[in-house]
């Protein structure tokens, strides 16, 4: 497991991250913030999920840009806990207390494949990589319809982490209590019952918190334009039960594999694999799965390894009819050429399958 996080996060580059620019879009609809500190000096993060627009910002923006958000406020909330525990002398403080109201939350937005799948990918994430950072999880204003919700993503939650989570419907009367015997009033805003308010007397503390909303429709990314405007696109068809598979060699250290994709009308399988030259080990670096790159722009990145063979395959044989039509941006570039992109040199390939059995897709990667 360690090793699996070292690698995570020399992948996200993750000490770095917190010097990566956050787009503007995430800051404004992006719903978070600390109010306070609980009686052991643990940092208090209020969460307003009603006021998360997976639906808006998965159009807005790439769904690797939302998992870097998270993983950049994380960093930042293990770091002012670091600090914490430093002034409070109390180790206790290094770990969170989390708030999730949840009154108008709308599950008909996580219905959508793209949404749920981006928000079980940040649930594996915390679970390998942020492991016992959380003291205890207020789970609060709960309608009837969130206990389907929670049933479906219970199944990616570690028991360490389950044991810690309270959930409360929408009574002020049960919630309340258990919050302040963890958090002293002054700690929490005074929308939630506690006496804390902005220097305007705003209830919320929205200078302390995000609360998200809606996100407007003249933010969307237009399907004819990419996230990174700079890219050059390639378009293809992947005919039945056919794979394409793209071949990069990394020369020098400090490159990093991109990618963005979108296909029409059907999803395609996608994977990433990596050969190391001299000792013919192979690692999967993304593993083979079928993406929803038709409803909603694919992208991300890994960095890469000196010495090493990357493939990355778009796979179409489970498909015994339809030919998918792909337009896709892979390449290898530089951390420093942020403006200025080359691409590495490259075989492309086209097979015919007729395996579809879930047990060959490592190997055919």
């Amino acid at each position: 497991m360690l090793r699996d996080s070292m690698k995570f996060r020399e992948r996200w580059n993750t000490d770095e991250i917190a010097k990566w620019p956050t787009p503007q879009i995430l800051q404004d609809y992006s719903p978070h913030g600390v109010s306070g500190f609980d009686k052991e000096g643990s940092p208090i993060i209020i969460i307003p999920f009603a006021g998360f627009d997976i639906w808006g910002l998965l159009h807005s923006v790439s769904r690797a840009d939302i998992i870097r958000m998270t993983m950049q406020s994380l960093e930042g909330y293990m770091q002012l806990a670091y600090e914490q525990s430093k002034k409070t002398n109390n180790p206790n403080s290094r770990q969170f207390v989390v708030v999730f109201d949840m009154d108008n939350f709308n599950l008909k937005q996580y219905i959508w494949r793209p949404a749920s799948e981006v928000v079980i990918s940040l649930i594996k994430m915390y679970e390998a990589n942020y492991p016992e950072i959380l003291k205890c999880c207020y789970i609060i204003n709960t309608p009837k319809v969130f206990a389907f919700a929670y049933n479906m993503v219970k199944k990616f939650l570690g028991e360490y982490t389950i044991d810690k989570i309270r959930i409360f419907k929408p009574d002020r009367s049960k919630w309340l209590p258990s919050i302040l015997e963890r958090c002293d009033a002054d700690q929490i805003p005074a929308y939630f019952g506690g006496t804390q308010t902005d220097p305007d007397g705003n209830p919320k503390c929205e200078k302390k918190i995000c609360w998200g909303g809606k996100v407007p429709k003249e933010l969307y990314t237009s399907k004819e334009d990419s996230f990174n405007n700079n890219l050059s696109f390639t378009e293809s068809e992947i005919r039945k039960g056919s794979k394409l598979k793209l071949t990069f060699d990394c020369e020098e250290a400090g490159c990093f594999l991109k990618w963005e994709f979108r296909t029409f009308d059907s999803d395609i399988k996608f994977g990433v694999k990596c050969v190391n030259k001299k000792t013919e080990e192979s690692v999967i670096e993304v593993p083979l799965k079928r993406v929803s790159s038709h409803q909603v722009d694919e992208s991300g990145f890994i960095t890469c390894q000196p010495g090493c063979t990357y493939h990355v395959l778009f796979d179409n044989s489970y498909s015994y009819f339809k030919t998918k039509k792909i337009r896709y941006s892979v390449l290898m570039t530089s951390p420093l050429s942020d403006v200025e992109q080359t691409m590495a040199p490259i075989a492309i390939t086209e097979e015919t399958s007729t395996e579809v059995s879930e047990e060959t897709e490592d190997s055919a990667l």
